[in-house]
């Protein structure tokens, strides 16, 4: 994602060094932003949210943590589905002779110069740390089980005296925010028509490829046999030339055993190893809390969605009163800025809380009805897209049939239902006794 997308609309950032930004950047920006509006007041670090459950006597949740319980008047899950690793799970892994990590838990005091890396897992990932790492490695070796799509990324450098002449043209910055969204916007259309845009982009991520690796049997090996888009879309204009270096092989198989320092495929390969790097992804239908996250009437918010998650506007779920969820179930896609749904989402969560202190009332649900007309318009809305039809396994889908990730329109579609519902809350919102409500969280004594 384009750094101008991946920062938040009221607060641009006007000195990125690139127009895609690295993680030090991102992070450094993410800092001063928290600073800036004293988000450290309120930030309870090295706390766990153990449970919680609805207390319909006082109205409000009863949280329990590691630092005690809490009592909240609303709840938001802001977890966000890229958080739970998903660790490799192979006989033998747990006697690897050497360090073992997830790419999500980096061991920093870890060295890679001449040792012997493997990397598990052909995704987003991967893309990014084997051109990161191959430099350093003696030997890089990267276990795949499906190709992906990857388009070069137009990766280019913004110099200062750019950022500074873009900044004295008024709404200069907002343009070029615009045009990249359009951009974005244009990867959405064609997931949602594949015949059409995709076969175009399919096109050139195959030039790119053709372009980039010389050699036939691996670049067959790294031509996906699905539509694009199917899966995450991929840009890398490094991932290629990592991969065509004389000292890193790719290995077009999964894992599944480890022998000490070796790393062995299900084509009977072997790796050794001295670094094994677990860069396979993680459990994103699997909503933290779920689990211990309990409704009226005492079921838990997984039990409630029995292996399918949905949620109206993957915000509110009917049965948890003052529960919002940020990037909930079926709100995203492959060219979606996360950014831009959540602020349309706390827009939503805004005027809900305005609306609770306004009416008097002390808990608000979305209508059963409300919420299943909705998802039952979005699991037919997907069927047709590249999501549902391309061809291959992804992390959209949590159970056979059903898309929990994916929106199946446009985002200013999104936005826009979110801004016009958040207008309208009488109309698919129950209230729950008279009370004056109090969204803010104090700690039990």
């Amino acid at each position: 994602m384009p750094s101008t997308l991946y920062s938040y609309s009221f607060t641009p950032n006007t000195a990125w060094s690139r127009i895609f930004a690295g993680q030090q950047e991102i992070l450094a920006y993410l800092q001063a932003t928290a600073e800036r509006y004293r988000l450290g007041d309120v930030l309870r670090c090295g706390v766990q949210v153990l449970g919680a459950r609805w207390d319909g006597a006082a109205g409000r949740k009863l949280v329990q943590t590691t630092d005690g319980p809490y009592s909240a008047g609303v709840l938001v899950l802001a977890t966000g589905p890229w958080h739970v690793p998903r660790r490799l799970e192979v006989p033998g892994i747990e006697d690897f002779d050497g360090p073992v990590f997830h790419t999500a838990r980096w061991d920093h005091s870890v060295d890679l110069t001449g040792r012997r890396v493997t990397v598990v897992g052909g995704g987003a990932s991967a893309v990014q740390i084997v051109p990161a790492i191959e430099a350093q490695a003696a030997t890089v070796d990267l276990f795949q089980r499906t190709p992906q799509w990857v388009l070069p990324k137009p990766d280019l450098p913004l110099p200062t005296a750019l950022n500074r002449l873009v900044d004295r043209v008024p709404g200069a910055r907002g343009a070029l925010r615009a045009g990249q969204y359009a951009l974005q916007e244009g990867f959405g259309y064609a997931f949602r028509h594949p015949q059409a845009g995709a076969r175009l982009l399919e096109a050139g991520a195959r030039a790119h490829l053709r372009l980039t690796v010389r050699d036939r049997l691996l670049r067959r090996h790294l031509t996906p046999d699905y539509r694009l888009g199917c899966t995450r879309l991929l840009t890398s204009s490094t991932f290629y030339q990592a991969l065509s270096q004389p000292h890193v092989r790719l290995h077009p198989t999964a894992v599944t055993a480890v022998r000490g320092n070796e790393v062995i495929g299900a084509d009977g390969t072997i790796a050794h190893t001295d670094v094994l790097i677990e860069a396979t992804g993680f459990r994103v239908g699997e909503v933290p809390l779920a689990t211990t996250l309990h409704g009226t009437n005492g079921q838990t918010l997984d039990d409630a969605w029995g292996g399918a998650p949905q949620a109206y506007l993957g915000t509110t779920v009917s049965g948890f009163p003052n529960l919002f969820l940020l990037l909930g179930p079926t709100l995203l896609g492959g060219s979606t800025s996360a950014i831009t749904v959540l602020e349309a989402q706390l827009t939503y969560l805004i005027a809900a809380l305005a609306h609770l202190d306004q009416s008097g009332h002390r808990a608000l649900e979305v209508r059963p009805a409300v919420q299943a007309v909705h998802n039952t318009t979005v699991q037919e809305a997907l069927a047709t897209t590249v999501y549902n039809t391309g061809g291959c396994t992804s992390y959209y889908f949590t159970s056979p049939g059903h898309n929990t990730f994916a929106w199946p329109w446009s985002t200013g579609r999104l936005v826009r239902r979110l801004r016009c519902c958040s207008g309208g809350l009488r109309r698919w919102l129950r209230t729950v006794s008279p009370l004056t409500c109090s969204a803010n969280v104090r700690r039990l004594q």
